[in-house]
């Protein structure tokens, strides 16, 4: 219930919450839920799967619902981990252990079969990361000015470094993932590209993030395989 679970026959020894920002992507949460919940429970671990969903026909803004799922998910449980999770990504490697790095905030999503299992470019923080309450309250969270997509990733690589802190990485063997959908005629013929920034971290981020996050809650509701936060 409410997409919760902790080991019955043993004392987990991490707490993760995933949070996955969310906007009528159906096919691709049944996908999900279908392959992460066992992939955890192999894992041991005690974790609860949040789902953050924007309401309206308005720009997408997943950093700002990410920062919604912190904030409600700190409320459930004093978390060890927090896994910010994209959609269309599922983990091929059972190993990939869905934890935290005890000093840095950690990239997990380092190879995707999308980029044929390399980075994109060298301060790449997209698809899946993990970080701690502490280090997510130190980098001022997510900015809450992105709409539309890509962008805040960027944004976030840049804050890590300015909160003195650096990026560790799962290694490339570990950290591979599948895009559902991930088609690649059409990546031949539009190449991935990095999207441009739109916003002078170095300026922003101590006054862009938990620090000035608004929003109105509509509704907080136990589903099945995961708890669904719904937010204007």
């Amino acid at each position: 219930s409410g997409g919760h679970y902790r080991p019955p026959h043993c004392f987990a020894r991490y707490k993760s919450a995933i949070l996955v920002a969310y906007r009528n992507q159906e096919k691709y949460l049944r996908h999900l839920l279908y392959y992460i919940h066992p992939f955890l429970q192999r894992q041991q671990l005690s974790y609860t799967i949040y789902l953050i969903q924007q309401v309206g026909t308005g720009s997408f803004n997943r950093a700002k619902l990410l920062n919604v799922g912190v904030r409600e998910a700190m409320k459930d449980e004093e978390w060890d981990c927090l896994v910010l999770h994209d959609i269309d990504l599922v983990p091929e490697n059972d190993y990939n252990l869905y934890i935290c790095d005890e000093y840095y905030p950690k990239h997990m999503a380092s190879a995707m079969d999308k980029f044929q299992y390399t980075l994109p470019y060298k301060s790449f923080f997209g698809g899946v990361s993990a970080l701690t309450p502490e280090h997510y309250m130190k980098i001022n969270g997510f900015p809450n000015t992105y709409w539309g997509d890509g962008g805040e990733n960027d944004d976030i690589a840049t804050r890590i470094h300015l909160a003195g802190m650096k990026i560790v990485r799962t290694s490339p063997h570990l950290g591979r993932y599948r895009v559902m959908d991930y088609n690649e005629e059409t990546e031949i013929q539009e190449p991935w590209r990095r999207p441009p920034s739109q916003h002078n971290t170095r300026k922003t981020w101590k006054a862009d993030g938990m620090n000035t996050l608004q929003f109105r809650l509509l509704s907080r509701t136990k589903h099945p395989l995961y708890t669904k936060i719904t937010v204007d």
